[in-house]
């Protein structure tokens, strides 16, 4: 799968969506980048893309997270996938610069 991020913050993303990997709730592959619309209030300066997840940064320094949750790696406290982005709560507080 794959992440783009525009100039204006939003990010769109295509490919495999095996455990919600693309952000749009579902598990649907994606033939033509599609808007992940949980970030439309959101202005994202940073995406990252792994085997089986995504990270996303938005402009507050908040890390949001989702995919294949396995061995921990959204940082949930849990291995559960999310096929949303999920705001990672253990940077409350923080501003992180890089994901």
């Amino acid at each position: 799968h794959r992440l783009a991020l525009t100039s204006d913050g939003a990010v769109w993303s295509w490919g495999n969506g095996g455990s919600g990997r693309l952000g749009h709730g579902d598990t649907d592959q994606q033939l033509l980048p599609k808007n992940v619309e949980a970030f439309a209030w959101q202005r994202v300066v940073a995406v990252s893309v792994a085997f089986g997840h995504s990270l996303a940064l938005t402009a507050d320094g908040a890390v949001w997270s989702w995919g294949f949750g396995h061995f921990g790696q959204l940082g949930h406290g849990d291995e559960q996938p999310q096929w949303q982005p999920k705001k990672v709560e253990a940077f409350a507080g923080q501003r992180v610069v890089a994901v």
